[in-house]
């Protein structure tokens, strides 16, 4: 038992790892850090993202996707057309800058994911992200439940 869970939290920590560190080394050159990497990914794919379905899909907390899209806007890769009153719901649009970098992004995230997938079977990779998707709910109950 010991064993299984040491090679998991190893694996999981590992693979994490790498992801920042591949995120890290290609968007050194503009000074974007991880989350501003997955803001301007989902920006890229996905246009018109308001900030609250970019703290779903990021997985970050509001506070600091807020300071991540500060940073982005300030810097010029995505600006807010506030029709809303409140900015938080205000749709965001990537500028030209920010299309370029998150072409770049998208890119190398599809270079990755089919280096990855040629590791493994078609089948192989449903039944590993359908295990992740597992692992991940499990994980989530129990630390929901845990304490109680």
């Amino acid at each position: 038992m010991k064993e299984r869970f040491e090679t998991f939290t190893i694996l999981i920590n590992r693979i994490s790892r790498n992801i920042r560190k591949i995120k890290n080394q290609e968007m050194m050159e503009y000074g974007l850090r991880s989350v501003h990497i997955s803001c301007l990914y989902y920006l890229y794919i996905e246009k018109g993202v308001i900030a609250a379905t970019l703290c779903e899909r990021c997985e970050e907390d509001k506070a600091t996707i807020s300071r991540a899209l500060d940073f982005l806007e300030t810097n010029g890769y995505l600006t807010c057309e506030a029709k809303c009153t409140k900015r938080y719901k205000s749709p965001l649009m990537l500028t030209d800058k920010g299309i370029e970098v998150g072409k770049k992004i998208a890119d190398k995230i599809n270079r990755v994911l089919d280096q990855v997938r040629s590791c493994l079977t078609e089948d192989e990779r449903v039944a590993f992200y359908r295990s992740l998707s597992v692992i991940s709910e499990s994980l989530e109950n129990v630390s929901k439940n845990s304490g109680k």
